[in-house]
């Protein structure tokens, strides 16, 4: 049975037989031997395979193996005596799978720019770099369902075609069977978008099971060609029934703290790996966040700190106007430089689902700002007054028969409830230390790029 190449460097015993499949990246010829180095992307190392000139196709096949070919190795499991390696494995078989043009394969051994991998998204996971990620984000989805699971969260399928705009932005991508340029009945009686949030259908699940969550593709038709955004992109959205503010804010907080615990045990060699070329003292700004307690501010004092800062910005601080990545960067690297939950937005930023404080001012919202990155969750307690809801909905100018449905949850045993969203790309990024959200994600989907 074939072994993976990580399996094999932690717990295969010596001298015994295995069999490898993967992808060649390096061969260096030394007399009667070659030396071929082998991955198959279950980790970041290579294995050495030696290969004598006494296997039948050594000199018609072996010697012109080059960088990108697959291959079938059967063979011996050795202590290497090379530095830098514990075993290697001795060739007693090795059949060519699959041959690589050496003229045309774009990888070569030399790093090549982030810029120039995403024109080949179909052949960059096999870079150490872009490996390394997937790796890191199948771990991060895994401890998602992990920790929602073992808290007794259901997991809810909210559906990717909505006829609701969850934010109010409009920015919906449209879901049509009509020819371009002509106009024709809507397939489901009525328009419908790809989902920006499955938040409101998560709610009609709370108010009916209590914790459930989603995790899945989320879509915004924004024209923003920035490092930051995504046409395309994952989302984590729990929902808690008898929730409130506080108990929504230890959830996330919790969350956070799982998931970089188990991925600095789980990745650790593919952290090391961000830690030496992307992101300098990456290890020790998510140890710093795993151990700490994170900083609490409301958005009122937030806004006092940065009118004090000594520090000039390129948009303007005020009350009532929405916190930029510039400013949430700064409180979390300059001022508290641990992750910060902000509180109690103004009611006018946020939108018409957001529980109404006491003051008739501000909303019991909550985003976890973190260093690098700004904003990495946001959330709140929700509306749960019918009056209070349908009076916020009239003045976003919603209209409430399209909406009846969800002023029914206020109206059949309504009761507190909360949830938020975190992006599961900013996640990578801020684990990975990368610093363009493309990078993060397998293929990229952003305005005039659609790859793959």
């Amino acid at each position: 049975m074939n072994k993976r190449i990580r399996t094999l460097l932690v717990e295969q015993p010596l001298n015994t037989k295995v069999s490898i499949k993967g992808w060649v990246r390096t061969r260096r010829d030394s007399g009667s031997f070659s030396f071929i180095e082998i991955n198959d992307g279950s980790c970041l190392a290579n294995i050495q395979v030696i290969a004598g000139n006494d296997l039948d196709n050594y000199q018609s096949e072996i010697k012109q193996l080059n960088t990108g070919c697959s291959v079938s190795i059967k063979g011996e499991l050795k202590e290497s005596p090379a530095k830098g390696q514990d075993v290697e494995i001795h060739a007693n078989e090795i059949c060519i799978v699959g041959l690589a043009d050496p003229e045309a394969y774009p990888l070569q051994k030399k790093r090549h720019s982030f810029e120039f991998l995403r024109e080949i998204s179909h052949l960059r996971p096999r870079t150490n770099a872009l490996g390394a990620v997937a790796r890191v984000r199948s771990r991060l989805g895994y401890s998602v369902h992990r920790f929602f699971q073992e808290r007794g969260f259901i997991q809810v399928h909210t559906p990717i075609i909505t006829t609701s705009d969850c934010e109010g932005a409009g920015e919906m991508f449209q879901v049509t069977t009509a020819e371009e340029g002509k106009s024709g009945s809507h397939f489901f009686g009525r328009q419908a978008g790809l989902t920006v949030s499955g938040q409101l259908q998560a709610e009609v699940y709370a108010l009916s099971l209590g914790d459930v969550y989603t995790f899945g593709p989320t879509f915004r038709a924004e024209n923003s060609n920035t490092s930051r955004h995504l046409a395309e992109f994952w989302m984590i959205e729990p929902e808690m029934a008898f929730c409130d503010l506080r108990g929504n804010m230890r959830v996330a907080e919790d969350m956070m703290h799982y998931l970089l615990e188990d991925i600095m045990v789980s990745c650790a060699e593919d952290l090391e790996l961000f830690n030496k070329f992307i992101e300098k003292g990456l290890l020790e700004k998510l140890g710093r966040v795993v151990e700490q307690e994170f900083a609490h501010v409301t958005y009122t004092d937030a806004v006092d700190l940065l009118l004090k800062a000594k520090k000039k910005f390129d948009y303007p601080v005020q009350w009532g106007i929405d916190l930029q990545s510039e400013h949430e960067r700064y409180l979390t690297e300059e001022v508290f430089r641990r992750p910060l939950v902000v509180t109690d937005y103004p009611a006018t930023i946020k939108p018409f689902y957001m529980r109404v404080n006491e003051d008739g001012r501000t909303v019991a919202a909550m985003d976890i700002l973190v260093p690098g990155i700004g904003e990495l969750v946001g959330g709140s307690q929700r509306e749960e007054r019918y009056d209070v809801l349908e009076s916020r909905m009239v003045e976003a100018g919603i209209d409430l028969e399209e909406y009846q449905w969800y002023l029914d949850l206020r109206r059949y045993g309504t009761v507190p409830h909360a949830g938020f969203g975190l992006g599961f790309e900013r996640l990578v990024q801020f684990v990975t230390g990368m610093k363009n959200i493309r990078e993060v994600i397998p293929f990229p989907r952003t305005p005039g790029s659609a790859p793959c």
